[in-house]
């Protein structure tokens, strides 16, 4: 998939055809960083980025295989499959049938390894904590991207 940042500096192709998953979320954070009812991000396992030090980072969890590129940066990403969640904050209806939950999904640990990665059905999840950089307006990115 292609994928770039708002002022196009920073250009890439993802490392799948399509994320591991995609969450349309409605907690507070999302809302203020957005500017909006919700905040969109896809899971993709860990890749290279091209101009790294273009970018923006918003957040890294620590030991983690996957990277969460904001949605809007991505092209061709299909909304409907998306995992709502923190539901219990939306400002905006959930669609009928969508998955959803009221704070944060099961699953949003994709394992430590490469290994949970290729084992999907697998997936389990345990939140972890956000460390906070900074937010310059271009595509954000939280996980462990390797950047060089």
């Amino acid at each position: 998939m292609d994928a770039r940042c708002q002022c196009g500096a920073v250009a890439f192709k993802t490392p799948l055809p399509k994320p591991l998953r995609l969450y349309i979320c409605h907690c507070e954070e999302c809302k203020r960083q957005t500017g909006s009812a919700f905040g969109t991000s896809a899971i993709f396992p860990k890749f290279q980025l091209p101009k790294a030090e273009l970018m923006g980072v918003y957040a890294i969890l620590q030991d983690k295989n996957v990277v969460s590129v904001k949605g809007g940066c991505i092209d061709g990403l299909d909304w409907k499959t998306a995992v709502h969640i923190w539901t219990k904050n939306a400002m905006v209806p959930i669609p009928e049938g969508a998955e959803s939950h009221s704070e944060e999904a099961e699953y949003t640990d994709y394992g430590p390894t490469q290994e949970a990665l290729d084992q999907p059905t697998d997936l389990r999840g345990s939140g972890g904590s956000l460390s906070l950089a900074n937010i310059d307006g271009r595509c954000e990115l939280s996980g462990n991207a390797i950047v060089g």
